[in-house]
């Protein structure tokens, strides 16, 4: 078996979707955990992208049906988390439109995010060291602390913490360790970029949240592709068995044997 082969089967990603079957498997499995962890529903952090915007449109017709089968209401939590003023805000406000959350919060992190970059330059200096925390580090603190306000959240709530992880970040390990990463729940995680895009088309993702350039938002101008020097497009085809350029699969089985950690347990002995 390829290197190829072993990714693919790892990470459960098929040739090809049809996206109405995968909507139903993937609600239905949202609604199977609800009920087996016996909670109230589902948070989802929107973040104005395309992801978010598909896992928040599979929660709602979860905990929507939930609610009609059951008698008992189950609601999806739409947390925005803006780092002080996000350009694309307007995105997840009109995800939440497109998908009627009823309940839905914006919390901005941008003060606790600077609290905690200033207590780690402050231990720098202690340290002898002057410098300032880097992009990439302040990123990674944003990005856990928006997960420890969702679970603060979902605690006070009974509400599982869902993510938006999927197949394309998981074969570079494009996510933050305990930040977006640290979740209950991941219904996008066997699918790629393109097969999401598939989703969000079927389920009505506005046009402009599918067509934008994927960020993760961490820090000003940052794109997924510039980031990573791999298009979706060449990361999509090589998870569906296809042939890419040699540059690209190099990049791309080099990012997943140095991000093994990601995807692992906790070692322990």
């Amino acid at each position: 078996m390829s290197l190829q082969e072993q990714i693919i089967a790892e990470l459960k990603v098929k040739k090809s979707i049809n996206p109405e079957e995968e909507v139903r498997k993937r609600v239905d499995f949202l609604k199977d955990y609800v009920k087996q962890s016996h909670t109230k529903g589902l948070l989802i952090a929107i973040s104005g992208g395309l992801d978010s915007a598909v896992a928040a449109g599979l929660c709602k017709l979860a905990t929507d049906e939930l609610t009609k089968e059951t008698g008992e209401e189950y609601k999806t939590l739409g947390v925005f988390q803006p780092y002080g003023e996000q350009a694309d805000i307007e995105h997840s406000y009109a995800t939440a439109k497109a998908f009627d959350l009823h309940y839905t919060l914006e919390t901005n992190i941008e003060e606790a995010v600077n609290e905690i970059a200033l207590e780690v330059e402050h231990g720098f200096k202690k340290m002898g060291m002057s410098r300032h925390m880097s992009p990439q580090g302040k990123g990674n603190v944003k990005a856990r602390t928006r997960m420890v306000m969702q679970y603060a959240l979902s605690f006070e709530m009974n509400l599982l913490v869902v993510g938006t992880d999927h197949a394309s970040e998981a074969i570079t390990g494009f996510y933050t360790k305990w930040g977006d990463g640290a979740v209950d729940i991941t219904p996008l995680s066997s699918l790629n970029k393109r097969q999401i895009r598939q989703v969000a088309a079927h389920i009505g993702v506005p046009d402009e949240i599918i067509n934008k350039a994927p960020t993760a938002g961490l820090w000003e101008g940052q794109t997924d592709e510039d980031e990573l020097g791999i298009s979706y497009e060449d990361n999509s085809d090589y998870l569906e068995g296809k042939e890419i350029p040699a540059e690209a699969r190099e990049k791309l089985e080099a990012a997943y044997q140095r991000t093994g950690h990601k995807r692992n347990a906790i070692p322990g002995i």
